[in-house]
């Protein structure tokens, strides 16, 4: 049975990356929920918005695949943009969004972890004090109501960068919710924090750019392979992601994006059949 991954949190987790910043992960045993279905992943994989882009579960997905080259891995994005720990309370929409989706994946896949980036929207006033102990309540009950109470759960840190950005004057608190993430992943069995380290953000000092995205989830697939917190930048992000950019593509997955350069309007249909016979 296929492996998947729960993708929860806000825009961070969605993806602000801009699209032409880094080149495209293409694997056809890479797959994504859509409409209750497994199709083939392609970024955006979390369109919650009409700008999402490049998030960080495309290179965590690509490199899972490099450990398990036998293997289908299955992405389940439920991020949504701007949300809150309020807006993700157990009971609320989002939750049981997540947990309807969750579900639906469990009928063909098993769940093998969960991927969180969220807690700008907490930054605010008193919230960032109390994010660890709200935060755990969600996660007990998510975890409670899908039945996945040993899964890993990987939780990332928020960026250096957001007092300096557009918005800089509400995110205050952001120290306050990196260490409650942190606190909570130590202090939890199951949990691995990731570190924001290095990373840089698009021009509005938001959102992480492209490439930030792309090495954030080698963290995230590293937190969760070997189980362990992961505190700084790794030594080798760059090497890993060249690799996977490197993977040759078969000749199914270079004709499949020839179909979609054509259904984009990219090609003509007498320029795909000619690229698609020498591919024969």
């Amino acid at each position: 049975m296929m492996d998947s991954f729960l993708m929860i949190g806000q825009s961070n987790m969605a993806g602000r990356g801009f699209l032409k910043d880094v080149p495209r992960i293409f694997d056809t045993q890479i797959k994504m929920q859509r409409n209750g279905l497994w199709q083939t992943m392609w970024e955006p994989i979390n369109p919650d918005r009409p700008f999402s882009g490049i998030g960080l579960c495309a290179s965590f997905a690509a490199l899972w695949r490099r450990a398990h080259a036998d293997k289908e891995i299955g992405l389940i994005p439920c991020a949504e943009g701007g949300s809150s720990l309020e807006d993700w309370k157990v009971g609320g929409p989002l939750f049981e969004h997540a947990v309807f989706l969750a579900k639906l994946a469990q009928q063909s896949s098993k769940i093998t972890g969960i991927l969180w980036h969220q807690g700008e929207n907490d930054c605010f006033g008193d919230l960032a004090a109390i994010y660890k102990d709200r935060f755990g309540e969600i996660i007990d009950a998510l975890r409670n109501v899908l039945g996945l109470p040993k899964v890993p759960l990987i939780i990332g840190g928020l960026g250096d960068f957001l007092p300096s950005g557009r918005y800089g004057a509400f995110f205050g608190g952001y120290p306050l919710v990196n260490q409650a993430l942190l606190e909570y992943a130590t202090q939890t069995p199951d949990c691995y924090f990731v570190s924001a380290e290095d990373l840089t953000a698009n021009p509005d000092g938001l959102h992480f750019d492209a490439i930030s995205l792309r090495r954030l989830g080698v963290r995230y697939f590293e937190a969760f392979d070997q189980h362990t917190h992961v505190l700084k930048a790794l030594e080798d992000e760059t090497e890993k992601l060249e690799a996977i950019y490197r993977r040759p593509l078969t000749k199914m997955e270079q004709s499949t994006l020839l179909e979609y350069r054509f259904a984009f309007g990219d090609m003509t249909l007498q320029e795909l059949e000619a690229e698609q016979v020498k591919l024969k």
